[in-house]
C-alpha cells in the first residue's frame, strides 16, 4: 500500500519533531481496514505517545494528522 502525508500531517510532524519514516513504520506494522482510523503508539524518542489519524481507501493510506498526546493515555 502507498502512504501519502497530507500537508497538515507533514507540518505537524515537523513542528513536533516526529520523523516521517517512524510514522510510516508504525502504519506498516498496524493491521488497517478500509476507513478512518486512529493509531496511538509510544515512540522511544518522545516523552508522550503519538496519535496518528489515517484514512484508508483501496491501495492508498493518507495520513491526516499526527501529534503527541500531551495528556498521555
Amino acid at each position: 500500500m502507498k502512504i501519502k502525508f497530507s500537508r497538515h500531517a507533514a507540518r505537524r510532524a515537523k513542528l513536533y519533531g516526529i520523523q516521517l519514516s517512524v510514522v510510516e513504520q508504525i502504519i506498516r506494522e498496524t493491521n488497517l481496514i478500509i476507513g478512518d482510523q486512529e493509531i496511538i503508539r509510544h515512540i522511544p524518542d518522545m516523552n508522550y505517545p503519538v496519535k496518528i489519524v489515517v484514512a484508508v481507501k483501496n491501495e492508498l493510506i493518507t495520513v491526516i494528522t499526527n501529534y503527541p498526546l500531551k495528556k498521555g493515555t
